[in-house]
């Protein structure tokens, strides 16, 4: 009998886990079976079957390949796990702007702590999640990983979405992960400011004047040309809809724009970084 033999104990409920766990315990419903009939049956127990129907633990493998074929759900199971497996490496507080990027046509962002994790190569991902406590499981820091590198086909959709990145020089010098990441890092991000709808500008270490000392944010045009911010800390993140800080925003936007390097210049430099690794 398994208790729990995901990796994962169990968390804050979501919309996405909630689904899952619907589309279970409505199979289970449908073949006439109790959760305890099904825990035996499936070699789980009880208590680990209601915590993933009631959206508080993440399935393992194991779990939702048994639990599709005992209650014979036609694929609908394995449907909603694709869709869980897209989620499930992205933090709680960030998943709201997860969704809200899938309909952007706009996103700027402004970054002073790591790499955006849309530009970050897989070395470097693997570099930042290997560093913050509490450190991932191997599972874990896999799943985070692929929702990263899934997020990344944003920059490849068509229509093109515009992006715009101000990145701070001094993320690159600490070179996260060595010497040999920085140089995975420093390709990745020449290769993406070549992309025609991509402007990546560094901010540069040396920066008497600078708009953006009170921390990083980023700004999304959606799909109805409705604007929205988002800003982040420690096990955190808000997104920001009222007009007045939205106009701030974009206010501070524009002046780092102009007081970063231009895109050339900003390539120029990387590719100087890189020779002096």
């Amino acid at each position: 009998m398994v208790s729990a033999d995901s990796g994962d104990g169990e968390v804050e409920p979501d919309d996405t886990l909630r689904s899952f766990g619907e589309t279970v315990k409505a199979s289970r419903k449908r073949a006439g079976l109790t959760q305890e009939q099904l825990a035996p049956r499936i070699g789980y127990s009880v208590q680990y079957v209601g915590s993933v129907e009631q959206g508080r633990r993440h399935p393992s493998r194991n779990f939702i390949n048994k639990t599709e074929a005992v209650l014979d759900s036609f694929g609908v199971i394995g449907i909603a796990a694709r869709q869980l497996a897209r989620r499930r490496g992205l933090a709680s507080w960030f998943r709201r702007w997860a969704e809200l990027e899938e309909v952007a046509v706009t996103l700027n962002t402004y970054e002073c702590r790591s790499i955006p994790g849309l530009l970050q190569p897989e070395s470097y991902a693997r570099a930042l999640i290997g560093n913050v406590p509490p450190l991932a499981t191997p599972e874990q820091a896999d799943a985070r990983v692929a929702v990263r590198m899934e997020r990344q086909k944003l920059l490849l959709r068509t229509p093109y979405v515009l992006f715009s990145f101000v990145i701070e020089q001094s993320l690159i010098e600490r070179r996260t992960g060595g010497p040999e990441v920085t140089r995975e890092l420093i390709d990745r991000l020449l290769e993406c400011g070549k992309l025609p709808n991509v402007d990546i500008q560094i901010m540069p270490t040396v920066s008497p004047e600078h708009a953006g000392t009170d921390g990083p944010f980023r700004l999304l045009e959606t799909d109805e040309h409705e604007w929205l911010g988002y800003t982040e800390g420690q096990e955190s993140g808000h997104v920001i809809s009222d007009p007045k800080a939205i106009s701030l925003l974009h206010q501070r936007y524009a002046k780092l724009r102009i007081q970063a390097l231009n895109p050339a210049d900003s390539a120029g430099l990387l590719m100087r970084m890189r020779g002096s690794l």
